[in-house]
């Protein structure tokens, strides 16, 4: 019997919201669904009417980067550079951005963190109706297509040795898309505000009083909203990564969509979720994947080896560790 759960609930959410007697102090929100999942984008410090313009075009900018992003949207650029005819594109300043970021993450990682891991995706199908286990054939003719040594980018022109290698950018493209927002609402002049994109909370300022923002932190494999934590953020990101976002279960064993590229097959170590707080969404997006690639042990080395970043880490027995700084109030 097969069971299949994919969580398009956020796995972070905030849980205080801003009060106040004037608008000024008000949350105004907007809501949609972007990047598979809901969004909801919270700004205060506005008039209600101008708040709503802002939020607004808050929308359309996500609608233009997942017209750009999707791996899905046959209309996407990452779709077209996918089905390309030839063996480089040319590509947009958003994607080049995303491209050498995750160079960095693969470097960091020794190969953990592939965006080239497409093809096996496409196998396993998690996103899908029918997810299923492939075959030790099937797995190995899709290794064939995956490795990042084998894509390079020069300028704007992003090149192919293997005509049949695809990039997925969904490890980083949520991060991006939020600090890009938070750029534009500061244009806009708001100062406070919350970009809730589904696994990614990433805040401006703190509250009207001055307190920060409490951040839940989603507890794995529960029931929707069901909390493992809350983390403080005073004009950070807080970005969770789990191996229970996306999973199906056959013949009493899980699998789920945090995919090796050395295997082809669901990561296996101790962790089953973390948590990284930073200043840039981007940062945590692409080290929470990292993390929860390399295992607890390398993963802690990682997150501690680089200033501005603390890290929450559930181990599979549900006990919590934390990088030094990282203050959790466990619920």
């Amino acid at each position: 019997m097969k069971k299949i759960s994919c969580l398009v609930m956020a796995a972070v959410v905030l849980v205080c919201s801003l009060t106040g007697c004037r608008e000024q102090d008000t949350l105004v929100s907007k809501q949609g669904f972007y990047f598979d999942t809901v969004i909801k984008i919270s700004i205060a410090g506005k008039a209600k009417k101008e708040s709503e313009k802002i939020l607004d075009q808050c929308l359309a900018l996500c609608q233009k980067y997942e017209n750009i992003f999707s791996r899905t949207r046959e209309d996407s650029e990452v779709y077209q550079i996918n089905h390309r005819s030839t063996g480089s594109v040319k590509v947009s300043e958003d994607v080049q951005r995303l491209i050498a970021a995750a160079m960095e993450y693969y470097k960091l990682t020794d190969g953990k963190f592939d965006i080239t891991v497409a093809p096996l995706e496409e196998l396993w199908n998690f996103t899908g109706e029918n997810p299923r286990v492939p075959s030790p054939v099937e797995i190995q003719e899709a290794l064939g297509k995956v490795g990042m040594s084998g894509i390079s980018l020069e300028g704007d022109t992003l090149t192919f040795e293997n005509d049949e290698t695809m990039i997925d950018l969904g490890a980083l493209a949520k991060g991006y898309i939020a600090d890009r927002l938070k750029e534009f609402l500061r244009e806009q002049g708001v100062s406070k505000g919350v970009i809730n994109l589904g696994g990614n909370v990433l805040t401006l300022g703190g509250k009207s009083d001055g307190s920060p923002w409490k951040v839940g932190i989603q507890k794995p494999f529960a029931d929707r909203n069901e909390l493992l934590a809350v983390v403080e953020a005073d004009g950070q990101s807080v970005v969770s990564s789990g191996i229970y976002e996306r999973y199906f279960e056959e013949n009493n064993k899980r699998y789920h969509h945090v995919l090796d590229p050395a295997t082809g097959c669901p990561v296996e170590n101790s962790l089953t979720q973390v948590t990284i707080l930073s200043d840039s969404s981007l940062q945590g997006d692409g080290l929470s994947t990292s993390c929860l690639l390399l295992g607890y042990e390398k993963g802690r080395e990682l997150a501690e080896s680089l200033e501005g970043v603390e890290a929450a880490f559930v181990l599979e027995d549900g006990t919590i560790h934390t990088t030094e700084g990282m203050n959790l109030t466990e619920q």
